[in-house]
């Protein structure tokens, strides 16, 4: 993949970031903390219903594309399946008691919003596996376009409310949502409607559904754990705190995305990529140099967030000053999982899914302990504290798993490195402000020492950015 693409793909969750972080503004000062809270529970149930009941078709789909002489029909073997299932379970949801998903969920009594949750289920489903086209295809304009136009949308919707000076409450935050996404969903059809106008002609191959159920289905156990991983903290604030401290945990979390553009951006191009190469023959030791680049870029942006997240309580109310403590140690699970996704690749190549299983599976249920224990005491920053810590041990786990499967690689100063930005993150969250001078100073020297460190990884940086030749990486 050439630097046009990757730029080309860099558009989307830029553009994304941006959008977003104009939207957070306005969100938290026009909704209340519960409210977004609430929302944070519909965005959780959304992502956990793509791992439940793709059944690990997403990720065989990703595995099987270069190999598939009917990509079609690989496109609908893939995404039959779950739809079915999906559609049925939420229909009886609204048969039993069309209330229901709405008071499980937000702890609000509403036929309307049980709806909603059903489109926005629905919806994310589709989009993901249509998603994958466009990543496939290395269609890297069109798939940033699908995920800059919906975060366009919501921004007019919430600045609709605002400008018309409507009542804002729950109700109205997950129209916004679902409005969105179900834009979302009109540009990857249109995007890629080609390739599924095709798809629904073409029977499911039963032989090759057995192939890649077999594949995909240990890994619905890893994912609903690694799910688990990214959704316990929030799913436990809610019960053993409050939708107050729940909604400033999901606006830390938020912000903490940002970390999401360099996450979602390679985590995009990464597995793809690396299985074309394997398919060509391609030399795959160039994993350990691009895994370095990674680890460089996972230091530095947690080192710098750190130094500079007092700035941070001048775009919010006085009621989410507390964001400020806990968003480096939100930005660890999405800046882990990527440097994980490097550092793991022998998993996937090996096709031994089960290791990727175990190691979500080990990370989630000492997540699960770490919170229990943590937020009665911590709130909100216990379940930053207890998640990053978490994301550390995960990235441990299937590293090692890893090398067991596939081939040793180094990891001595990955180990080290990112235990240190764990270590620091988890201070700042619990002392909730106390020593910030201290605190700035050990940010302050990170960096200097991070500079130094990684300043071959700062040169291919530097290198790709200005469009030189370079000998460190070559995607």
């Amino acid at each position: 993949m050439n630097k046009s693409k990757i730029l080309h793909f860099a558009i989307g969750p830029i553009g994304s970031a941006i959008l977003g972080f104009a939207a957070l503004p306005i969100m938290a000062w026009f909704f209340t903390p519960e409210d977004i809270g609430r929302i944070s529970m519909l965005q959780l149930i959304c992502s956990f219903s793509v791992i439940l009941f793709s059944l690990g078709l997403d990720q065989a789909y990703v595995r099987e594309y270069h190999e598939a002489a009917q990509k079609p029909a690989l496109l609908k073997t893939s995404i039959a399946p779950g739809l079915l299932l999906l559609s049925a379970t939420f229909l009886l949801f609204i048969i039993l008691d069309s209330t229901l998903l709405s008071t499980l969920l937000f702890s609000v009594e509403s036929a309307f919003i049980s709806v909603l949750v059903v489109i926005c289920l629905l919806t994310t489903y589709i989009s993901r596996f249509l998603s994958l086209i466009l990543r496939l295809q290395e269609k890297g304009l069109a798939f940033s376009m699908s995920q800059l136009l919906p975060k366009a949308i919501f921004l007019l919707i919430i600045g609709a409310f605002v400008v018309t000076k409507t009542s804002f409450n729950f109700e109205k935050l997950v129209i916004a949502h679902a409005l969105s996404i179900m834009a979302v969903l009109l540009i990857y059809s249109w995007n890629t409607r080609n390739e599924w106008l095709v798809a629904i002609s073409h029977p499911i191959d039963k032989t090759r559904l057995y192939q890649m159920l077999k594949y995909g289905l240990p890994l619905i156990i890893g994912g609903v754990a690694s799910w688990a991983m990214m959704a316990t903290d929030k799913i436990l604030l809610r019960s053993l705190s409050s939708f107050e401290e729940l909604g400033i945990y999901s606006i830390a979390t938020s912000i903490a995305m940002a970390a999401g553009i360099f996450s979602g951006i390679f985590t995009t191009i990464w597995a793809p990529t690396v299985f074309k190469w394997a398919a060509e023959g391609i030399n795959l030791e160039k994993v350990d140099q691009i895994s370095e680049h990674v680890l460089a870029a996972v230091f530095l942006v947690i080192t710098v967030t750190g130094l500079f997240a007092w700035i941070i309580p001048f775009f919010l109310p006085n009621s989410y000053v507390k964001v400020q403590y806990l968003v480096t140690a939100c930005m660890v699970a999405p800046l882990f999982y990527a440097l994980s996704e490097t550092t793991s690749i022998g998993i996937s190549l090996t096709r031994k899914t089960g290791f990727s299983m175990l190691a979500s599976i080990l990370a989630a249920t000492l997540n699960t302990f770490g919170n229990y224990w943590l937020i009665p005491k911590f709130g909100a920053a216990g379940a930053a504290t207890s998640t990053a810590c978490a994301f550390w041990l995960f990235l441990v786990f299937r590293t090692e798993l890893s090398c067991f499967s596939w081939r040793k690689i180094p990891r001595l100063k990955l180990y080290i490195a990112t235990l240190v930005c764990v270590a620091m993150s988890a201070a700042v969250a619990l002392l909730d402000g106390k020593h910030t001078p201290i605190s700035l100073i050990i940010w302050s020297a990170l960096c200097i020492i991070g500079i130094h460190t990684f300043k071959n990884s700062l040169c291919m940086f530097a290198n790709f950015l200005s469009f030189k030749k370079t000998k460190y990486i070559k995607i």
